[in-house]
């Protein structure tokens, strides 16, 4: 699995025009997923963006997780990021899972991550034509690859 974390003020999905989901401080998580992932990445996953201290105590320094602000979760559904662009000019997908295995594992990543956390998750939904909207607050943007975990 992949994600981009972005620390946010506010973020939301819109969906031919309507509001699906919002939230205010928290994190936006485009999660990405490809065939070989399975039930360790979504728990390791799950406990390392939960306990990122990413938000700034009363000093300034990023010394906080999202437990410790009582932030909210966006995630969205994101094949992308496992383009590749080796070859020509149009990025290849090939790495991305099919939805036959990426919706299975996209929604057991939103289930434990409320259970992880006991925070609200809210979501877009998968493989619609979603508007994201976000105030990046850092801008802070963290890029995880459960792949690369040593």
């Amino acid at each position: 699995m992949k994600v981009v974390i972005q620390r946010v003020s506010s973020a939301s999905v819109v969906i031919d025009e309507v509001e699906k989901s919002a939230i205010g401080q928290g994190l936006l998580i485009l999660l990405g997923v490809e065939d070989a992932d399975g039930k360790n990445d979504i728990e390791w996953l799950c406990r390392k963006i939960t306990n990122l201290r990413i938000f700034e105590d009363e000093n300034g320094v990023m010394n906080r997780s999202i437990l410790d602000i009582g932030g909210q979760f966006l995630v969205v559904s994101q094949f992308t990021l496992y383009a590749s662009t080796k070859k020509g000019n149009r990025p290849s997908y090939i790495r991305a899972a099919k939805p036959p295995v990426a919706i299975p594992l996209y929604e057991q990543f939103v289930n434990h991550l409320g259970v992880t956390s006991q925070l609200e998750v809210k979501t877009g939904v998968f493989g619609a034509d979603m508007k994201v909207h976000l105030i990046n607050d850092g801008p802070v943007t963290i890029i995880i690859d459960t792949k690369n975990k040593q």
